[in-house]
């Protein structure tokens, strides 16, 4: 009769042993999962991480969640040489300023990308070029990061825990309405097809007009424009195509026919005022002015929601306090601590496109009476200081990224 206890009381033993080692393989498996785009640290407590690329290598367009680099903001980050991933360091005349970016950006290109990219010829696309060139200037840099939010937005480390908008802190109800409905969130098929493209960010700055770049804008594989800058009568300058229109509520075009067909609208989420806006116009509701627009805004968007996407925050984060080095006021909007759209575009390309081109950029201040934007007859002196934006910051990132051939500038105005 012991013995038979015995024996029971062993084999009760040995099963739940089994059961609590299957269990926590289950959660360690889960737990992986929902940290695959988050670093080992939080955002807050990852000064210290160099966070190198171990290569940019090719990206899988529709893999899962990703892994980010770390985020520190710009004051932690001293002059310093690198090292390599492999361990060994690098030359000590090597010099990376206080953001992480290399000091002689005129430097060659190293042989390896050199001998990458010789046998192509001009105009064909050069895969992973934009993020070769990027993480050779900017070892910290990581391709990997989708453009649009899905339907695992809220386990995304980098952007939960931060408010609009450098996160999606507070909207998680709305954010998931808005993805019931619109049910996409990549680019076209065709274009998440390509082993290969080519965007252009197209500004709207006064320095395109008269340059009749409209043709070879329409070249790329993906044509970025921002907030309301016209197409129709403009075709010379600015081309025809679009693929993207990125805006947020009060910078929407309002006059339903001058949207163009067959592109995607995406929001740059801002304030959380910016997301309600866009579940009003995905569901066709009325939208409240009393919600804290700062100016009026478009009520409705002729776009179907399967052709409406959520930019990532995490460009609008990663380009102010990784790249351009803004004030970090604790995650939160501050004064001078929110990059411009032109260049929240710039940053999303060069984790999605294989080469990036910009027109339309930059602003010559010592030409007053030069046009401010390529659609308007207001001058440049009309710029006043901004209360959100550091313009001579974003200058000396956007200036870096020319410098070193990260980016083509068509106009040659940054």
């Amino acid at each position: 009769m012991k013995m038979g206890i015995l024996v029971f009381m062993r084999n009760l033993l040995l099963a739940l042993c089994l059961f609590l080692v299957l269990g926590f393989l289950y959660y360690s498996a889960w737990k992986l999962h929902l940290l695959r785009w988050e670093d080992s640290h939080s955002v807050l407590h990852s000064f210290d991480s160099v966070g190198h690329n171990l290569g940019p290598g090719r990206r899988e367009r529709k893999a899962g969640i990703p892994t980010l680099p770390s985020v520190a903001p710009s004051h932690i980050v001293a002059d310093r040489t690198q090292e390599e991933p492999g361990g060994a360091p690098e030359p000590s005349d090597i010099k990376y300023d206080r953001l992480g970016f290399l000091l002689k950006l005129d430097s060659k290109i190293s042989a390896e990308l050199a001998t990458r990219y010789a046998n192509f010829s001009e105009g064909i696309c050069k895969p992973g070029y934009a993020s070769a060139m990027m993480a050779a200037i900017f070892p910290k840099f990581s391709r990997p990061a989708p453009m649009f939010l899905d339907d695992s937005f809220r386990r995304w480390g980098k952007i939960k825990e931060y408010v609009p908008p450098f996160g999606i802190k507070g909207q998680d109800n709305v954010i998931k309405a808005i993805l019931s409905a619109t049910k996409e969130y990549r680019l076209t098929a065709s274009l998440d097809s390509l082993q290969c493209r080519r965007c252009i960010i197209v500004g709207n700055g006064g320095v395109l007009a008269n340059k009749s770049l409209g043709s070879k804008i329409d070249k790329y594989e993906v044509v970025v424009r921002l907030n309301s800058a016209p197409v129709k009568g403009f075709e010379k300058d600015v081309g025809s195509k679009t693929t993207l229109r990125i805006t947020y509520p009060e910078g929407a075009i309002q006059k339903l026919e001058q949207y163009e067909k067959d592109s995607l609208f995406v929001l740059a989420g801002f304030k959380w005022q910016d997301f309600k806006w866009l579940k009003y116009i995905v569901y066709k509701e009325k939208v409240s002015a009393a919600d804290g627009f700062w100016k009026s805004v478009a009520t409705r968007v002729p776009r179907e929601p399967r052709d409406i996407r959520i930019l990532n925050p995490y460009f609008i984060q990663e380009a102010a306090f990784s790249f351009i080095g803004l004030p970090f006021n604790n995650g939160q909007m501050g004064r001078g601590n929110i990059p411009t759209l032109g260049s929240v575009a710039i940053t999303m390309a060069l984790h999605n496109c294989d080469e990036v081109s910009v027109a339309g950029f930059g602003y010559d201040m010592n030409l007053p009476n030069a046009p401010l934007h390529y659609y308007e007859t207001i001058k440049m002196a009309a710029i006043k200081e901004s209360w959100t934006h550091n313009i001579q910051k974003e200058k000396d990132f956007l200036r870096k990224l020319v410098k070193a051939r990260v980016i083509n500038d068509l106009t040659s105005g940054i």
